[in-house]
C-alpha cells in the first residue's frame, strides 16, 4: 500500500492556509506585507501539494494499477489517471492546475500568482477528492 501521509499533511496545510488567506482582509491588524506573505504562502503550499499529488498518483498507477511505462511528468500522468477514472474532475481541469503550477514557478510578476489564487479553492476540493480515491479514506 502506498503511504499517503505526506499528501494528507500538505493538503491539510494548504486548506488551513487558504482559509487564513480568505479571512486576511477581515483582519485589520495585518499590514499589506502580511497579507502578501499569506498569499505567497498559499501559492507555495499549492505548489507543494500539486507536486506531491502527481508523484503519489504516479506511484498509484504503477504499484496499485500495475501499469507499465508510466511517464515521469505531470501532464501525461494526469491524462493516464483520467483514462483510468481516478480523477474527480475532468482531465482539462487537472491540466489547468498543471499550467498554474508551471506558471507560478516561472513568473514573478504577480499576475500568474493572482490567477493561481483564483483556482486554489477548486484545486483543494479536487485534490481531496483524488486523495479519497487513492486512499479509500474519508477526508476529515
Amino acid at each position: 500500500m502506498i503511504d499517503q501521509e505526506k499528501l494528507e499533511k500538505v493538503l491539510k496545510r494548504l486548506e488551513l492556509q487558504y482559509a487564513n488567506y480568505q479571512h486576511a482582509q477581515d483582519r485589520p491588524e495585518l499590514t499589506e506585507i502580511d497579507r502578501e506573505a499569506i498569499a505567497e504562502s498559499v501559492i507555495q503550499r499549492f505548489e507543494t501539494a500539486y507536486d506531491t499529488l502527481w508523484k503519489d498518483l504516479k506511484r498509484h498507477l504503477i504499484d496499485a494499477l500495475g501499469l507499465p511505462d508510466v511517464p515521469n511528468s505531470p501532464k501525461p500522468i494526469l491524462k493516464l489517471a483520467g483514462e483510468n477514472d481516478l480523477l474527480p474532475a475532468p482531465v482539462a481541469t487537472w491540466l489547468s492546475y498543471a499550467d498554474a503550477r508551471t506558471a507560478t514557478a516561472h513568473d514573478y510578476s504577480g499576475e500568474k500568482a493572482a490567477e493561481t489564487l483564483l483556482i486554489v479553492e477548486a484545486f483543494i476540493r479536487d485534490a481531496i477528492g483524488l486523495y479519497q480515491t487513492l486512499t479509500g479514506k474519508t477526508w476529515a
